[in-house]
């Protein structure tokens, strides 16, 4: 079984900040296998934070302060599920295939 730290992958992510202090991914930016940098427009995106601490059916634990987004991207023409999370303290984004 994976530890939590072999399901999480580095990720940069753009954002949108609303006025309300609402955070809206828009894209994200990862190194492939194979070294290279790849970019990725979200299609949609479903805020999952202010559920409480709690693991995630992707087998990562969350805590109060994380937030998580459930989001879609085209990958090779097919949308493809990944979720985003993001650690307010360390300001680090991170994400499961």
């Amino acid at each position: 079984m994976e530890t939590q730290k072999e399901l999480l992958k580095d990720v940069d992510v753009i954002c949108s900040f609303l006025h309300d202090g609402t955070i809206i991914p828009l894209r994200i930016r990862m190194t492939d296998e194979d070294g290279q940098r790849q970019a990725f427009t979200i299609k949609e995106y479903r805020d999952l934070s202010g559920l409480g601490a709690r693991t995630m059916p992707d087998g990562v634990y969350v805590a109060d302060n994380t937030l998580v987004y459930e989001c879609k991207i085209c990958v090779f023409n097919r949308l493809r599920l990944i979720r985003l999370y993001y650690n307010p303290p360390r300001m680090s984004w991170k994400m499961t295939p």
